[in-house]
């Protein structure tokens, strides 16, 4: 027959036991449990060995520990540091013995604060900082300081006014004041390194930097005069780069020129004094034919690019030169002055009278 045939009652199985009604087999091994604890509760020796039994559970649960991933687990052995565990499972003396503090290594952690700070200039100015950091040494972080999050706190607030007290008003509110941030971050780093906090700064920022309320519309004014003052010093540059390289330029070409034209005048200069020295040669070796041959040279020249007019009443050659500036005009009446033009006679006399005029 099988165990669960329906028989009388409609129970039945083959150790023939009988449930009670609305109840299940997990409560049956409940109660086997109970009664079996209650039989090695009696006797001389029951107590002690529940309490044994009792102590083997315990040492086997606390025989090892899981660390999470973003955890640390700092292990002390009767009160003293051991060793510390990376993320996983390891396994450790049980307690009392061996104790583990878990740490939260890479979370990162912030402090806030607001302070009203005295410049260099001994001007006051408002700054909300913000310091991001994190556990770099767990055992340190443990029992090195008492409140790391209060010491933090105090080791920023006090690196921050370091920095700010030795800078002045316009340097904090320009461009410069970024440099400001990295510096007071080292300062700040350089504290925690000295309390051997095991804390690592990751970043220093300022959110707003401004004067206080009441002198808030003043500085606006000095802000925006300095606006003004870059946007003119902006313009100013970029004409200055526009009309800088032309000034230059003409001032290359006229030292050009000016280079060309001096060496022209040496170069000229040089000319005439040669050819002085070699007429001062012939002059000495033939005066005469020297001197003659320089008249008509200078005669050819004047003569070569004047008309010549011929005066037909005494046969004189009448020179007519470029009139000069400011001078008066040539007279009417026809007169043998230099520049008068008189009528001219026969071809014959004319050319008897230019032969006479070639001779000097």
């Amino acid at each position: 027959m099988a165990w669960n045939e329906p028989g009388k009652n409609g129970q039945r199985d083959p150790w023939n036991r009988k449930r009670p009604s609305g109840k299940s087999s997990v409560d049956d091994l409940l109660n086997q449990l109970k009664n079996r604890m209650g039989r090695l509760g009696q006797g001389p020796g029951s107590i002690l060995t529940a309490v044994l039994v009792l102590l083997v559970v315990g040492l086997l649960f606390s025989s090892y520990t899981i660390i999470g991933a973003r955890e640390a687990g700092v292990v002390l052995r009767f009160g003293q540091y051991s060793r510390t565990l990376p993320p996983g499972f390891h396994l450790k003396l049980p307690q009392p013995i061996e104790s583990v503090n878990k740490v939260e290594a890479t979370r990162i952690r912030s402090v806030t604060d607001k302070v009203a700070m005295l410049t260099k200039d001994e001007n006051i100015i408002t700054i909300d900082f913000t310091v991001q950091y994190q556990v770099d040494d767990s055992r340190k972080y443990l029992f090195s300081l008492n409140d790391p999050d209060g010491t933090i706190g105090a080791a920023a607030e006090a690196a921050v006014r370091s920095v700010i007290g030795s800078s002045d008003m316009d340097q904090i509110l320009s461009a410069a004041g970024a440099s400001l941030v990295s510096q007071a971050q080292v300062a700040l780093q350089k504290t925690l390194d000295g309390y051997d906090s095991g804390l690592r700064v990751t970043e220093v920022s300022f959110q707003n930097v401004a004067p206080p309320n009441e002198v808030k519309d003043a500085f606006d004014d000095v802000n925006n005069a300095r606006e003004d003052k870059q946007s003119i010093e902006n313009a100013a540059l970029a004409y200055a780069s526009k009309v800088v390289p032309v000034a230059r330029g003409d001032a290359a070409r006229i030292a050009a020129e000016a280079s060309g034209y001096k060496a022209e005048r040496i170069a000229r200069a040089q000319g005439d004094s040669a050819r002085f020295d070699l007429l001062l040669t012939q002059y000495k070796a033939a005066p005469e034919v020297t001197r003659k041959r320089l008249w008509l040279e200078t005669m050819e020249q004047v003569m070569a690019n004047n008309p010549k007019v011929i005066d037909g009443s005494n046969g004189r050659n009448i020179i007519t030169l470029p009139p000069l500036q400011g001078a008066p005009a040539a007279p009417e009446s026809g007169s043998a002055t230099v520049g008068a033009i008189v009528p001219t006679t026969s071809p014959a006399n004319s050319s008897s009278a230019a032969d006479k005029g070639a001779q000097p």
